[in-house]
């Protein structure tokens, strides 16, 4: 396996877990969280599979539950994420790997960096938010992303109904693709120009509402709610990497991250944005993550 697989597998409860993966099947495991909404199909806008195949690293992306063609899981909180995790590396037969959680997917990886101790060697935090229940952090986000958060946790329906809305617009194309890539700051807008770029983001969000909106809505929610363990007992290493210029996410979140992880390591961009950090810098953050 060199370039990008999607497959599944069973779990011990009867629910399918689907993942990516990208890069040498044989390379150093990292297993990748995805922001939300997203899905697995985020890998082909954060990985590059060559890059990943000359470093020699295999990137396991799986679709956490109820987005993609993962099935969906009741009453899921954060704190249960790791669980999947596990039983997904001991079916590949992986004995430790570093976990990359981006935006709104680094809690799902700061999760599993507490529960699963002597499997997890490094947690990677890419544009990652902050627990929103933290001082001054849910004011610092984003504000169509801070009314989502909200409606997802207090109005799910409505929540459902807007992504519905959301999906019919992107399927659309035209003006509504326009206007989206004009809310990000640059150099976010400029990327969202490329076809392939524009393609693979909105991509990630389709495919989270693969079954509906409703996997996805829930996922979104429980950012707003406790993330229900301790960031200040993380006893391994962390990376840190955040866009100064990232308006999605805002770098208050970086830096509260960095502040409250013992040992975490940060590099911030200056010129960077929420997307732009991803694509920018994929070959320094596997390699930092191989490590």
């Amino acid at each position: 396996m060199t370039t990008a697989e999607h497959r599944e597998v069973a779990l011990r409860d009867g629910r399918r877990l689907a993942y990516l993966e990208i890069g040498s099947g044989e390379g150093k495991p990292i297993v990748h969280c995805h922001g939300a909404p997203s899905s697995r199909v985020e890998g082909a806008l954060v990985f590059d599979p060559a890059v990943a195949t000359e470093l020699g690293v295999r990137v396991v992306v799986p679709d956490r539950p109820g987005m993609g063609r993962s099935d969906f899981q009741r009453h899921r909180r954060i704190v249960d994420w790791p669980s999947d995790v596990k039983e997904l590396a001991d079916a590949l037969r992986l004995d430790d790997f570093a976990v990359l959680g981006s935006s709104g997917g680094s809690p799902y990886a700061l999760a599993c960096g507490a529960a699963l101790r002597g499997r997890v060697r490094r947690v990677g935090v890419l544009g990652g938010i902050a627990p929103l229940d933290a001082p001054g952090m849910m004011a610092a986000v984003h504000g169509p992303l801070r009314a989502m958060v909200r409606l997802a946790r207090g109005a799910p329906p409505i929540a459902r109904g807007l992504f519905r809305l959301n999906l019919r617009a992107m399927r659309g194309g035209g003006g509504a693709n326009d206007r989206m890539a004009r809310m990000f700051p640059e150099p976010d807008r400029t990327l969202l120009q490329r076809a392939d770029i524009r393609e693979e983001f909105m991509a990630c969000f389709e495919e989270a509402c693969r079954r509906g909106a409703r996997g996805a809505v829930w996922d979104l929610g429980l950012l707003g709610r406790p993330w229900g363990f301790d960031l200040a007992a993380l006893d391994l290493p962390v990376e840190l990497w955040h866009g100064e210029r990232d308006r999605n996410v805002p770098v208050a979140h970086g830096r509260f991250l960095a502040g409250v992880i013992p040992g975490c390591r940060a590099t911030y961009y200056p010129d960077d944005a929420h997307l732009s950090t991803f694509v920018n810098h994929r070959r320094e953050l596997l390699a930092a993550l191989a490590a």
